[in-house]
């Protein structure tokens, strides 16, 4: 069937107002003489306080109030933005006497000015008693020292969590026997890869306004991914019903899975609360920086196992997460480390075991950032499978087209989930061609003594969290003629306002022009999980083919009742309904819809909610070519390619500019990005002077192809692309530097400095 816009680049839907700089983020829309609201911030990695005096910060001009763990409701909560009950453990008040990291909020000051703001912050005094933290996340497990020894810590699910041990989430699960297995493998590696936080660097930073509307409830407007999520963590933390609170998502101005979290939304929502009027809060990029939520630091201990001809029997693996101060996300991206790189290697895979802690330390909570925890998992997983096929002497390509996962096989890591769309093997066929791997697979010295190499990995995502998220559609039939969708899913720039007009578009046969889409205000919009876990094509789009197939029909309906013929003696054109046997008596759309005004009783809508019990997952190869410079140890990446199977893609112009941002980020994680604390767990990456991430002179020739499957449980045949793109890099560049060096990095980000003195060693 052909179709007028899926698979096609059209243009995104709110292009030329971003573009022409028209006011669609949050700050751009918040009133004027909304309070300012900033929070004072603990300068130790962990304290209690003692006492604290707001009397002089109160007296400054111009302040409306100040507010200390005395005056909030003291209700625990969690800030990750998950579908209830979240796995997430409740461990945060709004203020806390204990204060967990440094940069953990101490006190909420709000005034009419940013200048008397500051002032006043300023005159706030704190007596702390300075407790020792934790700072080792090895050392974190079962430590004396608590983090979280509260009484009213909550965990909602079983996730092997316990406060009183500092663990966040502990667990394992597996199949087969994998030390019977790895006993009668020929070779058996062991191997630890460390994968540091890493910030999700959205240009638009953390930010919020409140008010109170003509009923007294509380509207949040914020640059969230969850609107839904929003509400119910604001009712919770704030202790009063959801139905007093209404929450509006503007243009988000990038998000990547920080807006999954909670972070700036109770700070205004307490303050319009205790003062009655408008407040905003903006993070500036020093407190994005140092108290967000970046992605998880782990640490991947793998061992696989193989036989000499290359058959990959089993793996087994441990993940050590650093959830830092707070749970948020912890028990859930744990678990995508072992999950998604385990089951790219099921073809001949007897046994796999996958164990894991997550512990709390004092530092700066992790969250949710693309790849969600896949990403370190691929980076130990990819890596290793390098390792092997160097001591095995076989090709790296050729180890991983022995092994793959290959259409129509059951993947047991992956909750026995079966591939049934997988173009995995002709990604990697289709990258070894394109990076010319057979030609380059040796590393060739240059005539300026650099070294160039080439690096290989593999990847796979899910689509939406299987039987948990919801994706939901309502679309109606305006009295003109036309079409109105609301949708409670969250564009972050990912396009997916366009994405789900072209399919709704080509399912109602008429122009996107038609289509007047409305999105992520919770009075409004239907209940959707939110923008995440690659959720928003693959869900909410089958909820949109459903409603429209829906209201489709009872157009057919209704014009079968004006011509006084019965569904099946009628057609729907798009812009007509007419009788088969003559096609000239027909009524118009816009006829039907007038018609919808005056003795109607059935409403021309569609409420559809979409929820998928599996969760098809997304396949990439990426390969690369760097030169090194042996001297200094700097890598430069030439040329990175990528072929990518997310089903069909709905928009071609969209998916290559997710993927190639995906890849920048990946590349910016294997060779810039560090988060580095002092002794005294201050972050020291608290700027873009100190936490680099790649500019467009750091990226060299980025290609991108697409090798389509039909995922038959998708909406067109789509999977999702939001996530599975960040995941290659770090293990490819890694494979390159270790082919081009003999220098294996395990601890991300592959610096010259480890490369130089990696170099000096084996010398």
């Amino acid at each position: 069937m052909k179709h007028r816009y899926v698979g096609r680049a059209v243009p995104k839907s709110d292009a030329r107002a971003l573009t022409t700089g028209k006011p669609v983020y949050t700050d751009d829309i918040a009133p004027a003489g909304c309070l300012i609201v900033k929070v004072l911030r603990s300068p130790h990695a962990h304290a209690l306080i003692e006492d604290i005096n707001t009397d002089i910060a109160k007296k400054v001009p111009g302040i409306a109030c100040v507010l200390t763990w005395k005056d909030v409701p003291q209700h625990r909560f969690t800030m990750a933005g998950q579908t209830f009950p979240e796995p997430s453990p409740y461990d945060r008040l709004i203020l806390d006497r204990r204060v967990r990291f440094v940069g953990d909020a101490v006190a909420i000051v709000a005034g009419e000015t940013e200048e008397a703001v500051d002032r006043a912050l300023r005159l706030v005094k704190v007596k702390y008693e300075v407790l020792e933290p934790v700072l080792d996340p090895h050392t974190a497990k079962d430590n004396p020292i608590l983090v979280h020894p509260e009484s009213d810590w909550v965990a909602n699910c079983p996730v092997g969590a316990d406060n009183k041990r500092n663990l966040c989430a502990s667990g394992q699960d597996g199949h087969g026997d994998i030390e019977a297995v790895l006993a009668t493998c020929d070779v058996v590696l062991e191997r630890t890869y460390h994968t540091k936080a890493n910030q999700q660097a959205m240009m638009e930073t953390f930010r919020t306004f409140t008010q109170l509307d003509a009923y007294g409830r509380l509207n949040v407007i914020s640059s969230t991914q969850v609107p839904f999520h929003v509400r119910r963590i604001l009712s919770i933390a704030l202790g009063i019903p959801k139905s007093k609170i209404r929450v509006v998502k503007p243009r988000l101005g990038g998000g990547f899975g920080a807006k999954q979290t909670v972070v700036t939304e109770i700070y205004p929502a307490i303050v319009t609360m205790k003062t009655g009027r408008p407040a905003k809060i903006i993070y500036t990029r020093y407190e994005s920086q140092i108290a967000s939520s970046p992605r998880h630091e782990m640490e991947v201990t793998v061992r696989i196992g193989a036989m000499r001809d290359g058959t990959i029997r089993g793996i087994d693996l441990y993940t050590l997460s650093n959830t830092g101060a707070f749970g948020e996300h912890g028990p859930t991206t744990v678990g995508l480390s072992g999950h998604k790189p385990i089951p790219l290697y099921s073809a001949n895979q007897e046994a796999y075991r996958f164990r894991y802690d997550v512990v709390y330390t004092n530092v700066m909570s992790a969250g949710a950032y693309r790849g969600y925890g896949a990403t370190q998992g691929t980076f130990a997983v990819e890596s290793i499978v390098g390792e092997l096929a160097d001591v095995l002497g076989i090709d790296p390509v050729e180890l991983r087209l022995k092994n793959l996962t290959r259409e129509g096989q059951i993947m047991p890591a992956y909750y026995g989930e079966t591939a049934n769309a997988c173009a995995l093997d002709r990604c990697v066929t289709r990258v070894r061609e394109m990076i010319g791997w057979d030609e380059k697979v040796k590393p060739r010295v240059m005539p300026d003594g650099k070294i160039r190499a080439v690096g290989m990995a593999m990847a796979m995502q899910g689509s939406g969290i299987s039987n948990v998220d919801v994706g939901s559609v309502i679309i109606r039939l305006s009295d003109d003629g036309t079409y109105n969708m609301l949708i409670g899913c969250t564009d972050m720039g990912t396009g997916c306002d366009t994405i789900l007009a072209q399919m709704a578009a080509d399912c109602l046969d008429c122009r996107m022009e038609q289509i007047a889409v409305y999105a992520s205000d919770t009075d409004v919009a239907p209940y959707d999980s939110g923008s995440y876990a690659s959720a928003t094509t693959y869900v909410t789009g089958m909820a949109c083919v459903r409603a429209c197939t829906e209201l489709r029909e009872k157009i057919v309906r209704a014009g079968a009742k004006h011509l006084l013929l019965t569904p099946d003696e009628v057609e729907f054109d798009g812009a007509r309904v007419y009788a088969l046997s003559d096609e000239t008596r027909a009524v118009t759309l816009a006829d039907i819809a007038y018609g919808a005004q005056c003795g109607c009783t059935e409403a021309l809508s569609a409420t559809v909610s979409h929820s998928s019990p599996v969760s098809p997952p997304p396949f990439m190869a990426g390969a690369c070519e760097i030169e090194v410079d042996p001297e200094t140890g700097h890598v430069e990446l030439l040329d990175y390619v990528a072929a990518v199977d997310c089903g069909t893609p709905i928009n071609p112009a969209l998916a290559r500019v997710q993927t190639e941002g995906g890849l920048v980020q990946g590349i910016g994680m294997a060779l810039y990005e560090d988060v580095v604390y002092s002794d005294k767990g201050v972050d020291l990456s608290n700027s873009f002077m100190q936490y680099k991430i790649p500019s467009r002179l750091d990226i060299g020739k980025i290609r991108v192809v697409f090798e389509s499957s039909y995922e038959k449980t998708g909406p067109f045949g789509a999977k999702s692309i939001g996530e599975i793109v960040i995941n290659t890099p770090s293990p490819a560049i890694a494979d390159a530097v270790a082919r081009a060096t003999g220098v294996r990095v395990r601890t991300l980000p592959i610096t010259a400095e480890k490369i130089v003195m990696g170099m000096q060693e084996k010398a």
